[in-house]
């Protein structure tokens, strides 16, 4: 017997055990009876195993019931057992339903607008792919390497939520084979887009990309999430997404090198993600490639840290003021209060 809030389903098996009972009848000597095994009749007293058309018209001749009462029996159980595996499974879904951020999900457009609670379940599992929300508790985004400030639970679903929708808009992307040598060679044109504006460096930005078999997908921050960015493989690509969070240049460009930085240092696709190690790693590499080592040394130990430098060292370097005031800021040179005006604002659509 099965059963859920609003259901019960008892299997034909106990109507057989009823019968066989009011007939001083063992299971053995029906086992005989029926021309099938002990282990056999024991399942289909249990409901473990279907009730056949086959074991119906035996039943009929050993029991005296038509065959079409034991398949309607039989039909009225699975039905039931549908319904409560149905209804066990929102149950669990609408918990699950309640830690995804889903307003601003909606908010954002990727998901409908509801009040009830089973709609936004239904709509969940579509936007997931997935027939239960509780099959998200797997790890369906393997070998993720994201930048996040934080770890929590709330975080790991809106991770999971922003992934996907990352994942729906790089199918919009047409991409050629993964090459990771030619994308090494692109990092300097990359690094040069930092002079531009969006408008000007996001359409040749998502074609060099390309190029190299990276899908790189702009996504609005989802709050709580603390993500700034994430690349993981889908099929023959890779998927590079980049939040808008904080919308400060000199964060944008920190947080793509960061990425391209896991995708060249091989630390996307391994089974539990990415550690400690494989962060800080993809940090040096994205700080070095921004600002060399050799320019940045020279600059704090040659020249005085002052707004008018800063514009000329960025000039002489060919880089975006702003993430020269961002690393000063970040090692501790500048307060983080200072020379804010030369951080240049993106607004990406």
């Amino acid at each position: 017997m099965e059963r859920s809030r609003s259901y019960i389903a008892t299997p034909p098996g106990a109507t057989i055990k009823e019968q066989i009972a009011t007939r001083d009848m063992n299971q053995k000597e029906f086992a005989a009876r029926m021309g099938m095994s002990e282990k056999h009749i024991s399942k289909l007293v249990n409901g473990e195993v279907r009730l056949t058309m086959d074991v119906a018209r035996r039943l009929e001749m050993v029991l005296g019931l038509p065959a079409q009462f034991w398949c309607n029996l039989e039909a009225i159980y699975r039905e039931k057992l549908a319904k409560i595996d149905e209804e066990n499974a929102m149950d669990q879904d609408k918990e699950l339903a309640r830690k995804i951020p889903y307003k601003e999900m909606v908010r954002n457009g990727w998901v409908e607008d509801t009040a009830k609670i089973e709609d936004r379940v239904i709509n969940l599992r579509k936007f997931f792919e997935v027939a239960q929300l509780t099959f998200l508790q797997g790890n369906l985004v393997p070998g993720i390497a994201c930048r996040k400030l934080s770890t929590s639970e709330k975080s790991d679903y809106a991770l999971i939520a922003w992934a996907q929708k990352a994942k729906l808009e790089s199918r919009k992307i047409q991409t050629q084979l993964i090459d990771i040598k030619t994308l090494k060679k692109i990092l300097p044109q990359i690094r040069k887009m930092t002079m531009e504006s969006p408008e000007e460096f996001c359409p040749k930005l998502i074609e060099l990309l390309s190029s190299c078999g990276i899908a790189i997908i702009f996504l609005p921050h989802i709050g709580g999430s603390f993500l700034h960015g994430a690349t993981f493989y889908d099929g023959n690509k890779i998927v590079l997404g980049l939040t808008l969070r904080g919308k400060d240049a000199d964060k944008f460009w920190f947080s793509l090198f960061h990425e391209l930085g896991h995708i060249i240092l091989g630390h996307i696709g391994k089974v539990d993600g990415t550690n400690d190690d494989d962060e800080n790693a993809a940090d040096e590499f994205a700080r070095d490639q921004l600002i060399p080592a050799d320019e940045f040394e020279y600059l704090i130990n040659n020249i005085e840290i002052t707004k008018e430098n800063i514009i000329d060292f960025a000039k002489q370097v060919g880089i975006d003021a702003g993430i020269v005031v961002g690393r000063l800021q970040k090692e501790g040179y500048l307060q983080y209060s200072w020379y804010n005006d030369l951080k240049t604002k993106y607004v990406l659509t």
